[in-house]
């Protein structure tokens, strides 16, 4: 049998030290990084969503990043698609896949595979709004259940973003939710040897957390919020305005809240994503943890988990 390709996945929570780790293994090794991070595929924002820099991007160009406006929608089957087809690209040009990130959701799809459900459709997604509207989201939920009941138990109609995506399956489709669920795409061509780095220390990880807003704001993260703000088609019901920071900045300009609740709300809200980070790498099955690089001086821990990386490559 010929063996599979590899590719090496590298987890963990937010500003734990991912980018710098993943773009030294590229500078010793002979990989290229895939963007694992449903905030990145984004243009226009840079800042809040701590993207690499241009010399970051130098050392180590990044797929899967400034692919989208955000007004657009990015599914995690849409991100298993693109991804499977960059993999292939870096293993056609000789190379291993470095996949990196912290959308834990996007590396279960990779690992798991997904149910063959329909993208979004606008139009179908704008008439259950309209119905809604009218009726109100139990009426939905009731229409839910007369052709997919088991979805319908599952879901509370206060819940309307999955009762309106159950929905919206159905309408495209002609089959629920449920048994679109059953047939599950897993079919993942690489050899995969998955890290994480996974601080020991929570109290260190906040304290960069909170090290990285202020940085932010200093780099003036307001004007680019700014900038979304003032186009017309952008609103906090869209993913990327949903982004942590991003939510809570818009707020701030809509007056809701000044700007000291702004800059608290922002950072609890990523020690929070942070958490939940962990709590899916602590359940996380076949995984390596990495020494966490979280300390000023890490230079000698990086080329420490380096080579705890080559020895398990080759």
């Amino acid at each position: 049998m010929t063996a599979l390709p590899k590719a090496i996945f590298l987890m963990g929570p937010t500003a734990s030290g991912k980018t710098e780790l993943a773009i030294r293994l590229c500078e010793q090794f002979n990989c290229e990084i895939i963007s694992v991070d449903s905030a990145l595929v984004y243009r226009g924002m840079d800042i809040g969503t701590a993207k690499p820099d241009h010399s970051e991007l130098t050392r180590a160009p990044h797929r899967l990043i400034n692919i989208l406006d955000p007004k657009d929608a990015y599914s995690a089957a849409d991100f298993r698609r693109d991804a499977l087809t960059e993999m292939a690209n870096i293993v056609s040009r000789g190379k291993t896949p470095l996949l990196v990130g912290g959308t834990m959701l996007y590396f279960k799809a990779l690992v798991d595979g997904l149910s063959p459900l329909p993208g979004a459709n606008p139009v179908i997604r704008a008439e259950i709004d309209a119905l809604a509207k009218e009726h109100g989201w139990q009426y939905v939920h009731d229409q839910l259940a007369l052709v997919d009941p088991v979805s319908a138990k599952r879901i509370h109609p206060n819940d309307p973003q999955r009762v309106s995506r159950a929905l919206e399956v159905y309408k495209i489709s002609g089959k629920s939710m449920t048994e679109l669920s059953a047939v599950i795409d897993k079919d993942l061509p690489f050899d995969v040897y998955q890290f994480a780095i996974y601080p020991d220390e929570r109290s260190e990880l906040h304290r960069r957390i909170e090290q990285r807003f202020n940085q932010m704001i200093a780099q003036d993260f307001e004007q680019e919020v700014i900038k979304l703000y003032q186009r017309d088609d952008l609103d906090l019901d869209l993913p990327s305005m949903r982004c942590v920071g991003y939510r809570q900045m818009w707020q701030y300009l809509d007056q809701k809240i000044d700007h000291e609740e702004m800059v608290y709300r922002s950072i609890v809200a990523t020690r929070q994503l942070a958490k939940r980070q962990m709590t899916w790498l602590r359940g996380w099955d076949k995984l390596h943890r990495l020494q966490t690089p979280l300390e000023p001086n890490a230079e000698a821990q990086i080329v420490l988990n380096i080579e705890q990386v080559k020895k398990t490559v080759g």
